[in-house]
C-alpha cells in the first residue's frame, strides 16, 4: 500500500478526469472533487457536463483522493437519481466507459479481477467498480450480493424510490428490505433535474430527514445532493426538512468561471425563439411546418409533452416521407427497442439530417444538440431544460426554437401539466418572442413548487413492515413517487396457447430485455375489455389470471403475444393488434419466488454445518471491511451461525426425495442437488409425507435462536434472511393445519414440533429444541414478549431503527446468498 499511497498523492484530478474523459475538468468539476465537503445543491446550466461531474467527482473522492478524510467520508455507493425512464441506460454508459478508461471498470459486482490500464500503470489495487442499472424491472446482476464493495447504481425515480421506502417496484417483495437497507445506508444520492421530480422531490427530502432522525449506521452514513439548472432552494421545504438548517453549500459557476472561453461559448449559444405556425391539435400542419424548417446536415428536436401526440406527429411526418432519417422516443419501449431508437438519436445526422420526435424524455440526461426545435408549451423549469438540447456548444448562429401552443378548452389537455402552469409559461414566451433563449439569456423565474402527499414518519415506520394485509394488499406508495395518478406496471409478451401459461410456465420468467412500462389505467381498461392477463403469484409460486383490481403499480403483468398493444417501432401502443414479436431468453431475471432456488447447490451435497460454516465466513469477510461496530459484528455472526439451524426440522429434510436423502453421509442436509428435490408440496398430504405447505425452515431457526439464549437481534435477523418471515408470525390460508385444533402452526411450523440435536459449526451445537409457538400470540406469554413486540421494539429501538436493522438483513441475506452461490 505504500506504492499506492505515493501514487495517489502525485496523481492530480486534472489526470485523473483526463484519462476518463479525454478533456481536462471544468474549474467547476475541479471544486466538487476536491473541495473538503461536498454541496448539498448543485446549479448549473445545461450541457456543461454535470453527469461527468457527479460520476468521476464522487470516484475520485472515493478512491483516489489524497486527503484520507474524504475518502473516508465518501460513502461507497453512488446512487444516481434520474426522473426519467428511456434514457437511464445513457448515463450508465457513460459511467461504465469512464470506468473501463480508468481500468478499475467491473464486468459484474463480483468481479475478483485486478485493476488493469491506467490504474495498474499508476500503482493502483483494491476492488473494481460495477456500474448497475435499475429500470423497468429489477437487474440481477446481484449488486446487492457486495453490500462491502464500492458501486454506482443508476435508475429512475419510480425503481430507486420505491426500493428506499420499501415497495421496490418490478422485484420480487421478499427482497424489499435488502434493497432498503442498501439504499439508505452508506450512499451519496444524487437527485438529477429535480424540477422533473414531481411528488418525488418532496419523498427524497423527507428520506434524508428520517434518515438524519431515525439515523444509519454510524461509520456509514447516507447524504443527497439535487442538482438542476433552475434548482430553487424552497422546492425542498417539506415537513421535515427545512432548507435554512440542512442545505449549507450550494455549487454554482462563479463569475470568473462563466467567462471562461469554452464555457462562455455554450451558455451564449444563440437560439432565437418564436411561435409555430401549427398548434398541437392538427397533427398534419405541425408536420408541415416541422418539414418546412428542418434543415439538411442537422437535426430537428420535437418535443411533445405525451406519448400520444408524440406518436401522431411522427405518423404524420412519415406519411409524407421525408429524406430525412426519422426517429421517435419516448418511455413506453422494450430495452432493445430503446437501445436502437436511442442510437438512431445520438449518431450524426447524414446529409439529409434527422428529425427527432420525443417526449420529455430529452429533458434529462440527454446530450443531443439540435439546430432547430420545436416545444410544446410546458413549465417553465421544463421549457428551459429543452432549450438546453438546441445548439448546445454554441456551433450555430442562425438556431431557431419554435413553441407550439396548446388550447386547453378541452378538459386534460394540458395534462401531464396544469392549465396554470401552461399559462404562465405562455405569458414567459409570449415576453421573449424573437430573443435568444441562450442559458445565459434566459430570465431567472421563480416558480411555486407545491408539496402535496408527503410522506411522513409514520408511514415510513409502517413501511417497514412488508407482510401483506390479510386481503393479500399492500400499501399503495405510488402516490409518494411521482405525480400522475397513471403510475406504470411492467408488461411482457410471450406466445401462449389458448389455456395461457401453465402453473410455473412461462419458463425463463420475464427477462429485463422483455419488459415495457405501461399506464396502470390502460392495462386495467384492457382486462376490462376482455385482454387476457397473467400476473405472478408469489405465495403460490406460479402465473394466476389478472383482474382490473389486481393490477398496481410496480407490477410485472404477462400478456399473450397474439393480443398485440406494442410495435418494434412506435413501442406500446394500445390499439394496436398486431402480433407482438417476443424476445428470446435463457434466464430468469425479476420473478423467482419458488422455495427451494436457495437450497439446490450447484456444487452438490452440503450440510447444515458446512453451509454455516461458509455463510459465517462470508459474513466475517463483508465486516472486516464494513468496520463495524465490534457489538454489532457479534450479532451478525451469531445471526449467521443460527439461521438454518431450522433445517433440521422433519418437514424440511422430507422436501428431499428419501432415497436421496439416504445416500448422503453428513445429514442433516442443508444443500441438495436440483435432482434430488421434491417439488411442489401436493394440497392435500399424502400418507407418511412429513413436507408441509408453506413450511419456512427460518420461522424455526429464529424460534430455535430465541428459546436457545439468543437475544431478540440475532433471533430476528437468522429468521428474517429470506424476507418472508419479518416482524409478524402468521399463519397462511391453505396450510396444512395440525390434527389438534389446539395446536399453535405458523408457515408449516407447529408448537410442540421438535428439531433434533444438530451441529451449527464452528463449535456451536443446538440441543434438541421443542418449537414453543406461544411467541406468535399478542402480548406476553410464558416465554416472555411476542415475536410481534419484540420485532417492533427492535425497528423502535434509538440505537437501532429501521435503517440499521434492514441494512443487517442485507448482510444476512449476501452472506447466505453468496454462500448458495447466488441463489434467491
Amino acid at each position: 500500500m505504500v506504492g499506492e499511497e505515493a501514487n495517489r498523492n502525485q496523481l492530480s484530478f486534472d489526470e485523473f478526469f483526463n484519462q476518463a474523459t479525454g478533456h481536462i475538468p471544468y474549474p467547476f468539476q475541479r471544486r466538487f472533487g476536491c473541495s473538503e465537503d461536498l454541496p448539498e445543491l448543485i446549479d448549473i446550466p445545461t450541457g456543461l457536463g454535470k453527469t461527468d461531474m457527479v460520476v468521476l467527482g464522487w470516484l475520485w473522492r472515493r478512491r483516489f483522493s489524497r486527503n484520507d478524510g474524504i475518502r473516508h467520508k465518501t460513502p461507497r455507493r453512488l446512487v444516481y437519481c434520474l426522473p426519467m425512464r428511456t434514457l437511464v441506460e445513457q448515463t450508465g454508459d457513460k459511467a461504465k466507459k469512464w470506468l473501463e478508461n480508468l481500468g478499475i471498470l467491473a464486468e459484474s459486482p463480483g468481479d475478483d479481477r485486478d485493476l488493469d490500464g491506467w490504474c495498474k500503470s499508476h500503482g493502483f489495487a483494491g476492488k473494481r467498480i460495477s456500474v448497475t442499472i435499475l429500470m423497468g424491472g429489477e437487474s440481477k446482476d446481484e449488486w446487492d450480493h457486495y453490500p462491502e464493495r464500492d458501486s454506482v447504481i443508476i435508475g429512475t425515480q419510480d425503481m430507486l424510490l420505491s426500493r428506499a421506502l420499501n415497495r421496490g417496484y418490478g422485484m420480487s417483495r421478499y427482497r424489499w428490505p435488502v434493497h432498503f437497507g442498501l439504499l439508505n445506508n452508506d450512499c451519496l444520492w444524487l437527485m438529477d433535474e429535480v424540477q422533473l421530480m414531481g411528488r418525488g422531490l418532496a419523498t427524497t427530502a423527507q428520506l434524508q430527514a428520517f434518515r438524519n432522525r431515525l439515523g444509519t449506521i454510524d461509520s456509514l452514513p447516507t447524504n443527497s445532493i439535487w442538482m438542476s439548472a433552475t434548482l430553487q432552494h424552497e422546492w425542498l421545504a417539506t415537513v421535515d426538512f427545512d432548507p435554512e438548517t440542512n442545505l449549507s453549500h450550494t455549487l454554482a459557476l462563479s463569475p470568473e468561471e462563466r467567462s471562461e472561453e469554452n464555457i462562455k461559448t455554450r451558455i451564449e449559444a444563440v437560439k432565437f425563439i418564436k411561435k409555430s405556425k401549427a398548434d398541437s391539435t392538427d397533427p398534419k400542419a405541425l408536420a408541415e411546418n416541422v418539414l418546412d424548417k428542418h434543415r439538411p446536415s442537422s437535426r430537428t428536436l420535437v418535443v411533445l409533452n405525451t406519448v400520444g401526440r408524440a406518436v401522431a406527429l411522427h405518423r404524420a411526418i412519415s406519411r409524407k416521407k421525408p429524406d430525412a432519417e426519422l426517429v421517435l422516443v419516448h418511455s413506453r419501449f422494450r430495452p432493445p427497442d430503446r437501445t436502437r431508437v436511442v442510437s438512431n438519436l445520438l449518431k450524426d445526422p447524414d446529409q439529409n439530417g434527422t428529425i427527432i420526435i420525443s417526449t420529455q424524455v430529452v429533458e434529462a440526461g440527454v446530450d443531443v444538440s439540435a439546430r432547430v426545435m420545436f416545444t410544446e408549451i410546458a413549465p417553465w423549469s421544463s421549457l428551459v431544460q429543452r432549450f438546453g438540447r438546441c445548439n448546445r456548444s454554441g456551433k450555430y448562429s442562425d438556431a431557431e426554437v419554435y413553441w407550439i401552443d396548446i388550447p386547453t378548452e378541452k378538459s386534460g389537455s394540458a395534462l401531464p401539466y396544469t392549465e396554470d402552469e401552461l399559462d404562465r409559461a405562455r405569458q414567459i414566451l409570449q415576453s421573449l418572442e424573437g430573443q435568444s433563449v441562450g442559458p445565459s439569456k434566459l430570465p431567472k423565474i421563480q416558480q411555486e413548487f407545491k408539496h402535496v402527499q408527503v410522506i411522513r414518519l409514520k408511514d415510513m415506520l409502517e413501511l417497514f413492515d412488508t407482510t401483506p394485509d390479510l386481503a393479500g394488499n399492500d400499501v399503495d406508495i405510488s402516490r409518494f413517487i411521482r405525480e400522475t395518478s397513471d403510475t406504470d406496471v411492467q408488461v411482457f409478451w410471450r406466445d401462449l396457447s389458448d389455456q395461457g401459461p401453465n402453473g410455473e410456465e412461462p419458463e425463463p420468467g420475464p427477462h429485463r430485455s422483455e419488459l415495457c412500462s405501461v399506464p396502470v389505467g390502460e392495462i386495467r381498461d384492457l382486462i376490462i375489455k376482455g385482454t387476457r392477463a397473467w400476473a405472478w403469484d408469489s405465495l403460490d409460486g406460479r402465473w394466476i389470471s389478472a383482474s382490473s383490481d389486481s393490477i398496481y403499480p410496480g407490477r410485472t403483468i404477462l400478456l399473450d403475444s397474439s393480443e398485440g398493444h406494442y410495435t418494434e417501432a412506435e413501442g406500446w401502443n394500445i390499439a394496436s393488434k398486431l402480433r407482438v414479436p417476443t424476445i428470446a431468453t435463457e434466464r430468469k431475471d425479476s420473478i423467482d419466488d419458488t422455495y427451494s432456488s436457495n437450497e439446490m447447490a450447484a456444487g452438490g451435497w452440503m450440510s447444515i454445518s458446512e453451509h454455516t460454516d461458509l455463510v459465517s465466513q462470508e459474513m466475517a469477510l463483508m465486516l472486516d471491511t464494513l468496520m463495524l461496530d465490534h457489538q454489532d459484528r457479534g450479532r451478525l455472526l451469531d445471526s449467521a451461525r443460527w439461521h438454518d439451524a431450522g433445517k433440521a426440522h422433519r418437514s424440511f429434510q422430507a422436501m428431499i426425495k428419501k432415497d436421496e436423502l439416504d445416500k448422503f453421509t453428513n445429514p442433516p442436509a442443508a444443500k441438495a442437488p436440483r435432482e434430488a428435490w421434491l417439488g411442489r408440496v401436493p394440497a392435500h398430504p399424502i400418507l407418511d409425507d412429513e413436507r408441509r405447505k408453506y413450511f419456512r425452515h427460518e420461522l424455526a431457526s429464529g424460534i430455535a435462536a430465541l428459546l436457545n439464549g439468543n437475544d431478540d437481534l440475532t433471533a430476528y435477523l437468522a429468521a428474517a434472511h429470506h424476507g418472508k418471515v419479518r416482524l409478524s408470525i402468521r399463519s397462511m390460508p391453505g396450510e396444512f393445519r395440525p390434527p389438534n385444533d389446539n395446536i399453535r402452526f405458523a408457515r408449516g411450523v407447529w408448537d410442540g414440533d421438535t428439531i433434533p440435536e444438530t451441529d451449527l459449526g464452528g463449535g456451536v451445537v443446538m440441543p434438541a429444541t421443542t418449537i414453543d409457538m406461544s411467541f406468535m400470540e399478542l402480548g406476553i406469554s410464558s416465554s416472555g414478549p411476542s415475536w410481534l413486540s419484540r420485532t417492533l421494539a427492535l425497528r423502535d429501538r434509538p440505537n437501532l431503527g429501521p435503517f440499521r436493522l434492514a441494512f443487517f438483513e442485507a448482510l444476512m441475506k449476501a452472506a447466505d446468498e453468496r454462500a448458495s452461490g447466488g441463489g434467491a
